[in-house]
């Protein structure tokens, strides 16, 4: 009997141990939860919720809460737990690392771009990165995957699967073309040589594409990649000199052919063979063309008077070297307030952002550019346009009131984003379309 009494007693504790563990375990995911909720509250206010571009969608009936995307994620509160299944925070943040995506273990999450409001212009690209048009690939941001890692991914896999169908009886003057040498390109050209392929890189500006425009100090945030003719490059936070450095060594090292400041002008199909013409009134000729130009193909423009004037520019190069200016900085990305963080300190700096708050920051830009304004470093000026540039000054206008302001000014740096070369591919054949929220990386 005793024995019995002892057994229902072990028992007895080890159900109440149970229950207690369930309770705080409940407990605190409700407490998770609730913080998860307050700060989906707060994204929303502060205009972070929606996504600007590749972003997480998590397949609810799927996910297990094992929050395995969460603590993959490299960025900040992305992604988090609410009432038991993952969900999106500040969606705004991603940058399409993937890494929830591929850490996800039940496969609940894909990555898809635009929303159902608001759609995204991409190309027609097949799973082997075709285009509509036989023999033309697009690899990099112009398809959708703007991030370094991504990029050098899909120029690899591009002319992979160039090789695989490619014909060597042809007499165009190389058997690939790559037009842009950015992340994709470099590595479509590296890959080009892996396997014997002549071929040739155009490049409208210099060696990096879109990474040479980047201001000479910004930190390029980028994971683990493999560079084909090189291996695993491991670079979690560098500068843009270093990345530029690597890239001219692997080039260097693989006599791989790039010649820039040379833009195509058009790109002309004819039995086969593709005829290239540039601002140089040269031809080249290829039998495959890989597309790797980015979507910013022409920076644009406000349209404003006085915008012609030559103290305005598109790009900040070399923002050591400008020292004691009235400068005015526009737009509300995060090439806009990196610029005017890099020029505070020695040049008198205004920023201004149509909007009433940042919607698309990365999380560091954020918590320095709100530090930088709270110390006067930098005056910020929201919900503002710009009407009027002249020689010394710039006059903008107060969205809500309309009240006209001019102040002094001497150099003007606008970063509103490009357009996408749309003339440029639908001269070429190629299909373009709208998404809206659909999943251009998921599993099968």
């Amino acid at each position: 009997m005793e024995e019995f009494v002892e057994q229902i007693l072990v028992y007895g504790i080890v159900f109440v141990a149970i229950i207690v563990t369930i309770f705080f375990y409940l407990r605190k995911q409700k407490r998770n939860s609730m913080i998860v909720e307050e700060k989906i509250v707060r994204a929303k206010l502060d205009g972070l919720y929606e996504p600007v571009s590749l972003h997480p969608v998590v397949d609810e009936m799927h996910c297990i809460k094992s929050g395995a995307c969460i603590t993959a994620c490299p960025e900040k509160d992305i992604l988090g737990i609410r009432n038991g299944k993952a969900t999106t925070i500040n969606a705004s943040h991603c940058i399409g690392h993937g890494a929830c995506f591929h850490a996800c273990p039940t496969e609940a999450i894909s990555l898809c771009i635009g929303t159902e409001k608001r759609g995204v212009e991409l190309p027609h690209v097949s799973h082997t990165f075709e285009t509509n048009v036989p023999g033309v690939y697009v690899a990099g941001e112009l398809g959708g995957m703007g991030l370094i890692k991504n990029a050098v991914e899909q120029g690899r896999q591009a002319v992979d699967n160039i090789n695989k169908v490619f014909k060597k009886n042809h007499n165009a003057d190389y058997d690939l073309i790559v037009i842009g040498a950015g992340p994709a390109g470099i590595s479509g050209a590296l890959t080009a040589k892996k396997h014997g392929l002549k071929c040739i890189v155009l490049e409208q500006d210099t060696l990096g594409g879109t990474v040479f425009t980047f201001p000479r100090s910004k930190i390029v945030m980028t994971s683990p990649m493999d560079l084909p003719l090189f291996g695993k490059v491991k670079l979690n936070e560098t500068s843009k000199s270093e990345l530029l450095d690597l890239w001219h060594n692997v080039i260097d090292k693989n006599d791989i052919k790039i010649q820039e400041n040379t833009k195509v002008d058009a790109i002309k199909p004819e039995n086969g063979i593709f005829t290239i013409e540039t601002n140089k009134n040269e031809q080249f000729t290829g039998k495959n063309i890989l597309l790797a130009i980015g979507r910013r193909g022409t920076p644009r423009k406000l349209g404003v008077p006085g915008e012609s004037h030559e103290k305005v520019a598109y790009r900040l190069l070399e923002p050591e070297d400008i020292k004691g200016k009235n400068i005015l900085v526009v737009g509300g990305g995060d090439s806009a307030v990196e610029s005017a963080m890099m020029l505070m300190d020695q040049n008198v700096v205004s920023l201004s952002y149509r909007s009433e708050t940042f919607s698309r920051l990365k999380v560091k830009n954020s918590e320095r550019i709100k530090d930088a304004i709270s110390k006067g470093l930098i005056d910020m000026q929201f919900n503002t346009t710009v009407g009027l540039i002249e020689k010394n000054s710039v006059t903008l206008v107060h969205g809500i009131t309309a009240e006209r302001q001019t102040i002094a000014n001497d150099l003007v740096f606008i970063f509103a984003g490009g357009e996408l070369p749309t003339q440029f591919l639908q001269k070429i054949g190629i299909n373009i379309s709208k998404k809206f929220g659909e999943a251009i990386l998921k599993h099968n």
